[in-house]
């Protein structure tokens, strides 16, 4: 028997309960990991609250993001007592995940964790931080330099957010955050922001075309700050979208598109292919200190995760959240 976050879903309720667990409830894979840390991500707080249908297979454990060892692999591409780090590949959606004692995984989705990180940094930075590398690694092949001009980066305050901030501002860029809390300006300026504009100026429908800002954007929001991130960008510039927080739709024009040559690059972090997921993990350890991933990250206990994923939907968390599970 082992502990994990377990959801249920009948004709009555939809619910999300830690308990105890048997090894019959995880599903094929020629790996078995002892879970030392898991994460607590915006899609895991939808999946484990019900707030959209992210989880299609049930019952589920939820859990994105994990590190653990090694108990068995099958496939030889493994030895017993490696630590190993997983992100995506429909683990927690479709495959039991993270935010269990055990997991049972194909080897083909697992990487060796980073020799400079521990268990529990590397899930500070989890599917966030590796997000917002991939997306500066887009903005880098634009050809987009600290010379360029200003970044923006939206959802500042969230995980995707805050880690693009602290990667952008190690590497020498100029940064701008667009927050919902401004309020939480001193935390962003911590991380290396040059300036903080409230949300509001892009969550709204606006022109078509804009003043030119912005050398490149981060974008975890998408609907209408996505469009107005790309109606402000600067000829020949690069708009990085990952995230939906604000809305899946893309009310605009091709006018940015057209008439300013910008590039719309989509980053999808979920099915990436394990050479791109090598290249950001190697340069996420590089580039990352242990004060700021203190600064970004908040350990909580497997026992709170149901609440806090709550706290999470409703926007009231900051930064990432680093969940003890083994």
């Amino acid at each position: 028997m082992f502990n994990g976050v377990l959801i249920e879903k009948d004709e009555q309720k939809y619910t999300a309960t830690i308990k105890g667990l048997d090894e019959s409830v995880l599903m094929d894979g020629d790996t078995l990991v002892n879970v030392s840390y898991s994460s607590l991500n915006y899609k895991d707080a939808l999946a484990i609250t019900g707030k959209s249908p992210v989880v299609r297979k049930f019952p589920m454990i939820p859990g994105i993001d994990l590190v653990g060892t090694v108990v068995s692999c099958t496939s030889d591409k493994f030895n017993v007592g490696e630590e190993v780090l997983l992100n995506g590949f429909g683990v927690g959606e479709v495959h039991c995940g993270g935010l269990a004692e055990k997991a049972k995984l194909s080897s083909d989705w697992l990487i060796p964790l980073p020799k400079s990180l521990s268990a529990k940094q590397a899930m500070a930075v989890g599917t966030a931080g590796y997000t917002a590398m991939l997306c500066i690694i887009a903005i880098e092949k634009h050809g987009v330099t600290p010379d360029s001009g200003e970044i923006l980066v939206t959802g500042a305050n969230g995980g995707v957010g805050s880690y693009a901030i602290a990667l952008l501002a190690k590497l020498g860029y100029t940064v701008v955050a667009a927050t919902g809390r401004v309020e939480e300006a001193d935390y962003l300026k911590s991380l290396g922001v040059a300036d903080v504009i409230d949300r509001h100026l892009l969550s709204e429908p606006g022109r078509p075309l804009a003043k030119e800002r912005w050398a490149g954007v981060i974008d975890s929001v998408g609907s209408h700050t996505l469009v107005n991130a790309c109606a402000s960008t600067k000829y020949g510039g690069i708009v990085a979208a990952c995230g939906l927080a604000q809305g899946m739709d893309l009310p605009g024009t091709v006018a940015p598109f057209i008439l300013r040559g910008i590039t719309l690059a989509g980053i999808d972090s979920v099915m990436r292919p394990l050479d791109d997921r090598v290249e950001a993990w190697g340069r996420l350890s590089k580039i990352l200190d242990s004060k700021t991933l203190e600064n970004v990250a908040t350990e909580i206990p497997l026992s709170e995760v149901c609440d806090t994923a709550n706290h999470l939907i409703e926007g009231k968390v900051r930064g990432r959240i680093v969940v003890k599970v083994g």
